[in-house]
Parts: structure tokens; C-alpha cells; sequence
């Protein structure tokens, strides 16, 4: 299937998906601590998406339950909110919104730390946040999608991490999911040339121990197959003829300022660097 490519008009509405996810993202955030249950946080991304006049993307989403995926510690990604699950002093915990606006899809996520966390994981966060944000800074027109995983693994192999194979980012737009398939592993110089105009993903789940995942039962939740912590930061972009916007980003800022977003940082630290 060919990979779409959105004029103005189109970006102009991407943009405000884009920025009613990322808001709600940042309100969420704030509320994050010891004891809250993941339900609660499903509970408040359905709040806040209605309040923006929006509807979130994933709730029913191949029969998925919830209206956002939380994922602690050892699960990677599409982690089912439930009232038994509380957040606990030293968790990683990372909180995925999509958004739905007036037709089109905004999709973005963040990791944030949950009191006393340990050098080591502190240490991951900040790894995982540099991974996309060397993804995202490759990203113009003329560029191949091989370049945007080789980014992020570079980051991720220098700071002794693993980046996910298994999975990876995707088109977006109209639709939640569409081609292309980003890759957070690849090689310069191959895949797909990217155009002005399309739009997609950059996720990299960085994990501390070894790549290889595993589904639980549920047939939802991805967890590392060694019980390693993951973490995963997430943007959505839009390719330009000298780079990229990131319509989940502050203002659709540029790549170059897209390192203070994320990190190595406390639910209200993140949201004062936003």
C-alpha cells in the first residue's frame, strides 16, 4: 500500500490531534504517583480527550478495552489499565495517548518516574528519550527510513541498551495505523525515501537488558522476555523539505528542539520541561 502524503490543509488538522493528545498526555502526567491504579489513569485520559473535544483513538481498537495503554516497568508497550495494578515508589511507567480530532489521529507518549527511582533506571528513561529524539533529528526530505532505526540504535548501543526489534512505529493520519513501518533498528542509506508530507511515528522501546519480547495471555501486553525494564518515548512527525515538524511537540517544534521533552525525570519535572 503506498504511503499517503498530506498536503497543508491535512497538516493543519494532524497538528491539532497532535496537540490535544499531547495535552492530555501532560495533564495525565501531572496527576502521576505512588497509588494511583492504572484504571484511574485510564479513567482520566477519557476525561481529559472529551474536554478537548476529541475521542481516544485506541478504545476499541481490535477489541481493546481501554482508552490508553500504561505500561510499568517490565512491560514494554500495550499495557491494559486495571484498578488492581497501583503505581509503587520506583516504578517506570509509560503512558501512551492517542487522540482522534476532527478525522485525523495524534499519537505520542512518554515514560515518567514514580518517586525514588534507581540511577540505573533514571539512566534508561534518559537513554530512551535520546534514542527518538535521534531518530526524529534524521528525519527530512530525500532521507531513507533505514536512517531513522540505525539513529536510534546508535544511541541505544553506545549507552550499553537494546532497542525492541519486534515492533515499531507507523504511518498515521486518517487512520491510527498505516505504512510505513518504522523500524528502531536499521541501515543508513535503505528503506523507503521519505517525501514532504508524510506522517508517522518514532517510538523506540529501549530496554535494559536483552531486545526479545514476549505477549502475555491477554494477547495485549508485551513484556521484555528477561523481566528487564523498558522505556519508550513517542512523537508524532510530519516530513518537511528541510526536516520535520513534530505536531506533538511544543508549538510543532523543530527536531532541534525536541531534547528537553522527555527524560530522565519526575511526572512534574517532565511537565515543567514541557
Amino acid at each position: 500500500m503506498a504511503i499517503e502524503l498530506f498536503g497543508p490543509r491535512e497538516i493543519v488538522r494532524l497538528r491539532r490531534a497532535g496537540e490535544a493528545a499531547r495535552d492530555t498526555l501532560r495533564a495525565v502526567g501531572a496527576r502521576l504517583r505512588a497509588g494511583v491504579s492504572t484504571a484511574q489513569i485510564d479513567a482520566w485520559v477519557r476525561e481529559d480527550t472529551r474536554l478537548r473535544g476529541g475521542v481516544p483513538s485506541q478504545l476499541g481498537y481490535h477489541g481493546f478495552l481501554a482508552a490508553v495503554c500504561v505500561s510499568r516497568n517490565d512491560v514494554v508497550c500495550h499495557g491494559i489499565p486495571s484498578e488492581a495494578e497501583r503505581l509503587a515508589d520506583g516504578d517506570l511507567v509509560n503512558v501512551d495517548v492517542t487522540t482522534l480530532l476532527d478525522g485525523f489521529h495524534g499519537d505520542t507518549s512518554a515514560t515518567f518516574l514514580i518517586g525514588e527511582v534507581s540511577a540505573e533506571r533514571r539512566a534508561l528513561v534518559d537513554v530512551a528519550r535520546r534514542a527518538r529524539d535521534a531518530g526524529i533529528a534524521v528525519v527530512r526530505e530525500g532521507a531513507r527510513l533505514g536512517d531513522v532505526g540505525a539513529a536510534i540504535s546508535e544511541v541505544a548501543r553506545a549507552a550499553g541498551c537494546s532497542v525492541v526489534r519486534a515492533l515499531g512505529g507507523h504511518g498515521i493520519g486518517r487512520r491510527m495505523h498505516c505504512e510505513p513501518h518504522v523500524s528502531h533498528v536499521g541501515t543508513r542509506g535503505t528503506g523507503p525515501r521519505l517525501r514532504a508530507g508524510m506522517a508517522f511515528t518514532i517510538e523506540p522501546m529501549v530496554n535494559l537488558g536483552r531486545a526479545d519480547v514476549r505477549t502475555l495471555d491477554d494477547g495485549w501486553t508485551v513484556v521484555t522476555a528477561d523481566g528487564s525494564p523498558s522505556a519508550q518515548f513517542e512523537h508524532t512527525i510530519v516530513v518537511t523539505r528541510d526536516g520535520c515538524e513534530i505536531v506533538t511537540g511544543d508549538v510543532c517544534e523543530k527536531p532541534a528542539l525536541a531534547a528537553p521533552h522527555g527524560g530522565s525525570c519526575s511526572a512534574s519535572e517532565y511537565l515543567g520541561k514541557r
